[in-house]
Parts: structure tokens; C-alpha cells; sequence
């Protein structure tokens, strides 16, 4: 495939999934070289981070933006009690994170999820993402769970997060100006 140039308008599909019962699953364990930390108070700047690692070949943007018109509001998101940080650690280094967004009640949201490029492939994203929902059905009073995800992201996620029980609810289609050189070759299906 060819190189789509920073600069391009590209059309997407956004997918917002659902698991509306608890499918039982056991948090599997995680590599025996990998730490999964819940960051404590996290500062905008070490959520970011983990953003841009893992949402760069993503066009993970919108929070740069609101970085810049609503500082604010990103920091009332990072640091709400409500929304969890878990970093998952191997070699001194994050691998991945996921954040659970338990603000609506009911409802336990996967706000993000992935990991860093030199992890994809690993093993390490089934696992992960089942960890994520385990944690998220023992939190008090959640009836169901939520994700999304859209064309932009990694090829695999949709068919990952169905494999786990999550299914489309709705979709809708947006356009966006790439940020970035875009190389769909980096990421095969």
C-alpha cells in the first residue's frame, strides 16, 4: 500500500462496541516480565505521553487539541477518581495502558486502550485487554461495558474486541486531515 501524506483528507468509520453482560472472564496472566501499575494522581503531561506512544500511526489527535482549547477540561479528565490509568510496564518502559472510564453509572467505558509499537505483535494485547474488562465488571454497580474504535486504528482492534464479547452498537463516519504521514503497511492485518 501506498503512503497517504500528512496534509490528506481521509474518510473513517467509527465503531462504538458493547458488552452488556459479564462474560466471566478471568484476568489471564500477564507476561511473567510485564508490571501493570495503576498511576496514582497522574499529571496531564504522563497521560499524553502515553497517548502520543501509542496513538501516533493511530491519528490519536483529539486530546492535543483539547490540550490546547480546553486545558481544563483534559485535566479534570485525567484526574477524575472516576477514571482509571493502568500502565503496563516490562523492561523499565510502558508497553501499553488502558483507562477505565467509570464517570456514567452503570457503565464501565474502555476510554482507551493499545500499545506501544514496539509491543504490538507480543501476545501482550489479548491480555491485556482481557485484564481491562475483568477489572472493569468488578467495579460496584457496572451493568455494562463500552468501547470504540475506528478504521484509523490498528487493523486487529475491531476483530479483538468482538472476540472478547464486545459488539457494534452503532457507527458512524467522519472525515479527518492526517497529522502525519500515513503507512498502512506498518500495521498489517
Amino acid at each position: 500500500m501506498k503512503v497517504i501524506p500528512a496534509g490528506t483528507e481521509v474518510a473513517f468509520q467509527i465503531t462504538y462496541l458493547e458488552m452488556p453482560d459479564d462474560p466471566g472472564i478471568d484476568p489471564p496472566p500477564l507476561p511473567s516480565d510485564v508490571r501493570l501499575e495503576k498511576a496514582e494522581a497522574p499529571p496531564v503531561w504522563f497521560f499524553l505521553s502515553l497517548y502520543e506512544a501509542v496513538g501516533r500511526d493511530y491519528e490519536w489527535r483529539d486530546r492535543f487539541e483539547q490540550a490546547e482549547r480546553d486545558p481544563d477540561a483534559l485535566a479534570a479528565f485525567v484526574g477524575d477518581p472516576a477514571v482509571e490509568l493502568w500502565v503496563a510496564y516490562s523492561g523499565g518502559w510502558p508497553r501499553g495502558f488502558f483507562m477505565l472510564d467509570l464517570r456514567k453509572p452503570g457503565t464501565c467505558d474502555i476510554a482507551y486502550f493499545g500499545l506501544v509499537p514496539e509491543a504490538v505483535g507480543s501476545g501482550l494485547g489479548g491480555a491485556l485487554l482481557k485484564t481491562a474488562v475483568a477489572m472493569g465488571w468488578t467495579r460496584p454497580g457496572v451493568t455494562r461495558m463500552t468501547l470504540n474504535t475506528c478504521d484509523l486504528d490498528h487493523p486487529r482492534a475491531l476483530p479483538l474486541y468482538q472476540s472478547i464479547g464486545f459488539r457494534p452498537v452503532r457507527s458512524e463516519f467522519r472525515k479527518r486531515i492526517l497529522f502525519r504521514d500515513r503507512d498502512p503497511s506498518r500495521h498489517p492485518a
